[in-house]
């Protein structure tokens, strides 16, 4: 056997990455994508290697060459036209080795598992096209499948339909082609194509005309769980690092995007914090039949949007101001502030970290669960100077609520010292009695004129894509300062629309925070049982657990690169003093299930 690269390609859309360097060359976690594939191959024992080389060619033979490569040989076909015509010409130019042996025939630019190439070798069937199921990442040549496994169809991007994606498979760009094939059907159809179509094809496009013509022996090999990435531009690049990093690094990786997980759908996410049962069905059926509309007209200006989270939750339109997130809010008003911040660690530290830290003043409770109340609120603070107060409620990632009483006694402790309460309110709707606690209302917020309510849209509502937030507060002198510092389109047409139509889904939304008290109550017994963890009861969608046994740091890493579970190691946050902590948010049954019986195979006994 043998196996034919195409490395042709210009790669114009990686940019710089390939001013100098053709594709392959570019490097992902420091290695050169075609010194990986070079090293699984010189494991099959193959007789020879064939790269169909173009832009840069140069440059790329003599890089090989410089590679320690065992016994494997390597031979070049030249494309001199690379930048006229597509991989259809460069596998034509290689027609004559093609039909010589059994080929695996490989685009160049893909990362791929180790255990891919043996497994597609060691398959009895003679030929084989690798295919991954349909995700919403992958770009390129698609193909359906029957119940034995062969290949009816190739769907090329023209005929790419989003409404049959249940039926695709993405083709992996990895083939196992034998003799007799290339030699009495590929081979000669390619010619045919390329004589009749041009040059400036793809070669899929042949095996498209043959499985047409019911004379295809392709098997489709599904890659099940196995890791693979095509890299066709910098943010493709970008992920594959992620995918293939090892170890720490890779966790870190993960850690550094701070969201955009969609792109790894595999991986099972319970760190960022959500409502797994809102929004519901039909509010996301309405969101789709508008989608066309939000999408191509422009949004509201602040006024309308000021109406809109007025009306949605019941507080005075001078008194409200949402945001792109509560990230912007909380931004423009930390810069607002004169004097020093008070802040109970730990806590979510988007707001001291928007602070010079000589200027946040820290309480850590002494209680072990980090549990704290008003009195000792007010006791630590009534000593230690400050102009503003933080009270996040429920707190994160510890889940301590304060009830009603207590933060009105907070409210009035620092409405008596001409102190600056900020309260937010963004997982409070989780607590058990959460809808009837709430501070956002016009009594409350005329009672305490000098506190701001900041509420993030994400958590509770499910909705963290819509990037929607809300700021409140009866100092009207504030709300309009704050107005001048966000732009008057701060809010996309989805969240606005969110907001227009939200009043008309809220017995689907009591009906959803119902569903998720239950989960969360269920989801908490299953933990405890987990024998190194020792998890602390929560009114938010998160548990705080102490690890036993394992650091915490261990524990993500483990999760992540063996099971693609992330969950947020809290050990470096301040408040803990260094000891090993981790978060874990609430998810739907069957996401929490999986990760009680990961955690249940881990034999680590847990030291009390």
């Amino acid at each position: 056997m043998q196996a034919i690269i195409l490395a042709a390609g210009m790669g114009r859309r990686l940019g710089e990455y390939t001013r100098n360097n053709t594709k392959c060359m570019v490097p992902v976690n420091g290695v050169p994508m075609i010194d990986r594939l070079l090293r699984q191959l010189g494991e099959l024992n193959l007789k020879r290697v064939v790269i169909v080389v173009g832009y840069q060619a140069e440059n790329l033979t003599e890089h090989i060459k410089s590679l320690d490569l065992g016994g494997l040989k390597v031979e070049y076909v030249e494309n001199p036209v690379y930048e006229r015509t597509n991989n259809i010409y460069s596998l034509a130019l290689a027609k004559k080795q093609l039909t010589e042996d059994d080929t695996l025939l490989i685009e160049s630019d893909l990362m791929l598992d180790d255990s891919i190439l043996p497994m597609i070798v060691g398959n009895p069937y003679p030929n084989i096209a690798l295919v991954a199921k349909y995700q919403t990442w992958m770009d390129g040549t698609m193909v359906q499948i029957d119940d034995d496994s062969n290949i009816v169809n190739f769907i090329p991007k023209k005929a790419f339909k989003y409404s049959q994606t249940d039926s695709y498979y993405k083709t992996v760009n990895v083939y196992k082609f034998s003799r007799e094939f290339s030699t009495h059907k590929y081979v000669p159809f390619l010619d045919a194509y390329c004589k009749a179509l041009g040059n400036n094809e793809y070669y899929e496009q042949v095996l498209r005309v043959i499985c047409m013509l019911n004379t295809s022996d392709l098997k489709a090999l599904p890659v099940d769980g196995a890791k693979w990435y095509e890299s066709d531009d910098k943010a493709d690049i970008d992920v594959a690092s992620s995918i293939f990093a090892q170890g720490r690094e890779r966790l870190e990786k993960y850690q550094k995007r701070y969201g955009g997980y969609w792109r790894f759908p595999k991986m099972l996410d319970f760190c960022y914090l959500v409502n797994p049962y809102f929004p519901s069905s039909r509010m996301k059926d309405e969101l789709r039949s508008n989608f066309d509309t939000l999408l191509t007209q422009y949004p509201s200006g602040m006024k309308m949007n000021c109406l809109l989270a007025s009306k949605c939750f019941g507080v005075r339109e001078e008194y409200i101001l949402p945001g792109n997130g509560a990230a912007e809010l909380i931004k423009s008003l930390i810069d607002r502030l004169t004097g020093k911040l008070g802040v109970v660690f730990p806590t979510f530290e988007e707001y001291p970290n928007r602070m010079d830290s000589s200027r946040v003043v820290e309480f850590v409770p002494a209680d072990s669960d980090f549990r704290y109340n008003a009195e000792e609120i007010i006791s630590y603070f009534g000593s230690h100077k400050v102009e503003n107060l933080l009270l996040v409620n429920p707190d994160n990632p510890s889940g301590n609520l304060l009830p009603t009483e207590d933060v009105e006694s907070v409210a009035e402790w620092c409405k008596s010292n001409g102190i600056r309460l900020i309260l937010d309110e963004s997982f409070l709707d989780f607590a058990q009695d959460g809808l009837t606690q709430s501070m956002l209302k016009n009594e409350s917020l005329e009672r305490y004129p000098g506190m701001v309510v900041i509420k993030s849209i994400s958590k509770s509502y499910g909705v963290p894509g819509l990037r929607l937030g809300l700021l409140a507060s009866a100092d009207r002198n504030l709300i309009a300062s704050l107005k001048t510092d966000v732009p008057i389109w701060n809010i996309n047409s989805f969240a606005e629309f969110f907001m227009q139509i939200f009043n008309k889904y809220e017995v689907d939304y009591r009906y959803a925070r119902e569903k998720f008290l239950q989960e969360r109550t269920i989801f908490f017994e299953d933990l405890s049982t987990v024998p190194f963890l020792r998890v602390i009861p929560s009114q938010a969608n998160y548990f705080l657990c102490r690890t036993l046994g394992i650091s915490s740091s261990e524990l993500t890493e483990r999760l992540l690169n063996e099971h693609d579970i992330l969950i947020k190691d809290c050990s470096g946050k301040k408040g803990f003093g260094g000891k090993d902590f981790i978060r874990i948010a609430v998810r739907d049954r069957g996401a929490n299930a999986r990760l009680i019986n990961v955690l249940k195979e881990y034999e680590i006994t847990g030291i009390q």
